[in-house]
């Protein structure tokens, strides 16, 4: 039971941090899987191989990189939201141990792609009103705060993940009281 709610709070961190840049938490996830650091589930071994590495290493950097040119970080996150619930669907299934097929798709499909499709649509938000108040000019400000939080959640949900967890819930407030104060300061 332990390693079942082990599981399942990782697989929220994952999919929060894949709110915040998609592709470095599915990368955290292979390497995690690739050094046994993490079991991964039966049909999801494939993502601890060489080839998913190489794969999202380099998905990863250009994501990254992406985020630092003006006008395009805008329209990424257009596309990134739709992405972002995919994959954080796809590292709450991979993630989540001892649970019927059923219940562990249920619960990726709210929890994991849900939790990830928030957090993306809320910095999309932020990025938006930066761009509108500041010209873009704070955006890779935010881009950088991004990818730290994202390697933070990332870290903290593969070696303690309840620990993940209390942060993703300081960091919902957190976010929640800057997006209020962006969106007053547009209105």
């Amino acid at each position: 039971m332990q390693e079942t709610i082990l599981s399942i709070c990782l697989g929220v961190g994952l999919a929060a941090s894949v709110g915040f840049r998609v592709f470095l938490p599915l990368l955290a996830v292979s390497l995690a899987g690739h050094y046994g650091v993490i079991p991964l589930n039966g049909d999801w071994q494939w993502v601890g191989s060489n080839t998913a590495l190489i794969v999202l290493s380099v998905a990863t950097v250009i994501e990254i990189l992406a985020y630092y040119i003006p006008w395009f970080d805008n329209l990424l996150d257009t596309i990134a939201i739709p992405l972002a619930a995919v994959a954080g669907t796809a590292v709450m299934v991979s993630t989540v141990a001892n649970l019927s097929p059923v219940v562990t798709w249920a619960l990726a499909i709210i929890a994991g792609g849900g939790t990830a499709a928030t957090v993306k649509s809320t910095m999309g938000a932020s990025r938006l009103t930066s761009t509108a108040t500041t010209g873009g000019l704070a955006n890779p400000v935010i881009a950088t705060a991004e990818t730290g939080t994202a390697t933070v959640m990332s870290v903290l949900s593969i070696f303690l993940p309840l620990l993940a967890i209390v942060f993703l819930i300081v960091l919902f407030f957190g976010l929640r009281k800057v997006y209020k104060k962006l969106f007053a300061r547009s209105s």
